[in-house]
Order: C-alpha cells, then sequence, then structure tokens
C-alpha cells in the first residue's frame, strides 16, 4: 500500500498546510532579517499577490469549476468556504471562523491570539512594524476573481495586535448578487 493510500485527506491538507506555512513565515523572517521589516512587508504582499491568481485557478480547478465565473453571493460564499478549507491545515482552520454574515458580507475573525501570523510575528519580535498578509491573502482572491469589495476595517497593520481582537467585513459587490 503507498504512502497516499494510508494517509487520510484531512491529513495530507494539514502536512502540506503546514509545510506552506512555515515556508511562509521562514522566508518572512529571513527577507526581515535581510533587508528589514519594511521591505519584507512589501515583498511579502508581492508574493501574495502573484500567488493569487495561481491559488484561484488551482482550487477551482479541484473544485470543478475551472472556468466558471462566480457572479451570485451564494456561489461565492461556497468557493470561498470550500478554498479556506482546502487550503487552510485544520489547527488554523479551527481558530479562525470566515462566514456569510448577510447576503453580501463575509464576517471574519480569528480566537484572540490564535493567529498563525501574529503568533509567529510576535516570536520573531517584529509585531509593531509587521502589515497583515492573512485577510490581504482573501483580498487579493477577491481581486483576481474580478469582485469589487470593502474591508472594514481597512488593514494594514496586525489588527491583532493594535486591538486585542481580529475581526472585520468584507462586503463584496456582485452584478447581480
Amino acid at each position: 500500500m503507498s504512502a497516499l493510500d494510508r494517509i487520510d485527506k484531512k491529513e495530507i491538507r494539514d502536512l502540506l498546510g503546514k509545510g506552506w506555512l512555515t515556508h511562509d513565515g521562514m522566508w518572512f523572517y529571513h527577507a526581515y532579517k535581510e533587508l528589514g521589516i519594511e521591505k519584507a512587508n512589501i515583498l511579502n504582499k508581492a508574493a501574495i499577490r502573484s500567488l493569487a491568481p495561481y491559488e484561484i485557478s488551482r482550487v477551482k480547478k479541484a473544485l470543478g469549476i475551472a472556468g466558471e465565473k462566480i457572479i451570485a453571493f451564494e456561489g461565492l460564499k461556497d468557493f470561498m468556504l470550500e478554498a479556506l478549507e482546502i487550503t487552510l491545515p485544520n489547527t488554523v482552520f479551527e481558530k479562525f471562523q470566515f462566514r456569510a454574515s448577510t447576503k453580501d458580507t463575509f464576517h471574519w475573525e480569528w480566537k484572540i491570539g490564535e493567529c498563525f501570523a501574529y503568533k509567529g510575528m510576535k516570536q520573531i519580535g517584529v509585531l509593531d512594524g509587521y502589515n497583515c498578509g492573512v485577510i490581504y491573502r482573501i483580498e487579493c482572491w477577491l481581486e483576481t476573481m474580478g469582485i469589487a469589495f470593502e474591508i472594514n476595517p481597512k488593514i494594514s497593520k496586525c489588527v491583532m495586535h493594535e486591538k486585542g481582537a481580529c475581526s472585520g467585513n468584507i462586503r463584496v459587490m456582485l452584478n447581480n448578487g
């Protein structure tokens, strides 16, 4: 029996998701050490923005909706929830709440102190200068799909660090949604 036959899908997702998060954290750490926090933030956001089209394309293909344009909120809601479920390891997914709160708005919320980026930036001592890349990734997904949105609060620095909790809303504007 092959390794892929012995390991359950959730374990594979967790292994790959944790590997991605660890690589992302180590990349940020070394960019920060070599170039400083400002340049690390700029490069991090550039990497997230350029990754988004590949992520969206691959997730749509995995979900069997490649080539489809999402035009209604219900379809976007299903896509976003499924995309987060298959890309985030369970240890992250259970600490991050992302749901539709109205017919055009998503609400996100991290358990206090549990955002993986917050914990990592705290560990390396750069919370004061860190620009959040987590919610920015979701923003880039929406932009990649051509979906207009408003986010509240507007994210730049780490909200968990600045306010003690991280939550907010993303209102999307779909033509017929």
